[in-house]
């Protein structure tokens, strides 16, 4: 019985989660059954090795387990390479701190289980339990922060994975900021190079619209530098439609929406940006009413993890996420609190 429950969860959580995608890639809910989905699915194919079932299920908990305690050394290590790459901005130093934090975590878990360990030694019995408590209060806190940022890292990546149609109407390119003024970034030139792989796969040429403005530091817009980035690599001037107003993500779109809505025919669109920032940007589009599909660029691994913190932090700052964000974590906060103290 336990057998056909497992794999029925297993496969509907698949079907929920094809549902839920279809109507609206952006939604947060999806990072969620995407999550519940793996986890189902891991337990049916355990199902598999019969007797062997719980050795497998332990094998796969001890690799993950393995994978947790390398995580903050990673994060550290990657944080000073991105300092020494890009700088000592507070977006730069992201993973660093992640990293620490997680390192600090691991340390408080390991305090809370020994603790009681010497409840029997010459400590005293009331500093034994206040060390168990803040322990405990960190760890469960770092612990659920880690967890909700694993469920949203799977789902941005999922979301790469995903095969997309080939005959768009518009092709958006998210700008960013130029270098010397007037020449495009490497993080700038990786969209466009995608933007023009998109535009040569597909049936029917779409049209391309670079989107950005001009900043105070920069000669031409980026919409201007990114057009001419896309003409030098054999673009038609008559498939490129600029938009040269943006300042922001959400300008970014809304504008190029208006262009998109001033045309005749069929709107199929995709936005092409930095793989760590589509979901990110789908989600400007929902609220904007913009229908479109999203494709990633490539950034440089080093530059990711610091990148999709980032996008962590923007997305749960958003007054309904942080809302439900809280209450999860005042949830885990009361339950830890009856562990210690019961009803």
């Amino acid at each position: 019985m336990l057998y056909y429950l497992i794999w029925g969860l297993a496969i509907l959580s698949w079907i929920i989660l094809g549902i839920a995608m279809e109507k609206e890639r952006s939604r947060y809910r999806n990072c969620y059954i995407l999550f519940a989905a793996i986890v189902f699915s891991i337990l049916a194919l355990s199902t598999l090795f019969g007797e062997n079932q719980g050795m497998a299920i332990l094998f796969l908990v001890n690799v993950i387990f393995i994978v947790l305690l390398i995580v903050p050394f990673f994060l550290i290590i990657n944080g000073i390479l991105m300092i020494r790459r890009e700088g000592h901005s507070l977006s730069n130093l992201l993973s660093l701190i992640f990293g620490i934090i997680i390192l600090i975590g691991e340390l408080a878990t390991f305090v809370a289980f020994i603790t009681p360990e010497i409840s029997g030694s010459d400590w005293d019995t009331t500093t034994l339990f206040s060390i168990s408590r803040i322990s405990s209060f960190f760890s469960i806190s770092v612990i659920y922060v880690s967890m909700a940022f694993v469920v949203f890292m799977i789902y941005c990546v999922f979301l790469q994975a995903i095969p997309i149609k080939k005959d768009f109407d518009y092709v958006i390119i998210h700008g960013a900021g130029l270098l010397h003024g007037d020449r495009v970034s490497k993080l700038l030139s990786d969209r466009l190079d995608k933007a023009i792989e998109v535009y040569r796969k597909d049936p029917t040429p779409p049209m391309l619209i670079p989107s950005g403005g001009q900043g105070s530091d920069e000669a031409v817009s980026e919409a201007e530098a990114m057009a001419k980035y896309l003409m030098d690599k054999g673009i038609p001037a008559d498939k490129i439609l600029l938009e040269n107003h943006s300042t922001t993500t959400m300008e970014n779109l809304k504008y190029s929406k208006e262009i998109i809505d001033a045309q005749e025919g069929r709107k199929y669109t995709v936005l092409v940006t930095s793989n760590y920032h589509v979901y990110r940007a789908l989600r400007y589009c929902r609220k904007i009413g913009l229908k479109c599909t999203g494709v990633g660029s490539h950034v440089a691994f080093y530059y990711w993890p610091s990148a999709l913190i980032r996008e962590f932090i923007a997305v749960h700052a958003e007054k309904k996420h942080l809302f439900m964000f809280i209450a999860g974590w005042l949830a885990c906060m009361i339950m830890m609190a009856i562990m210690y103290y019961g009803w």
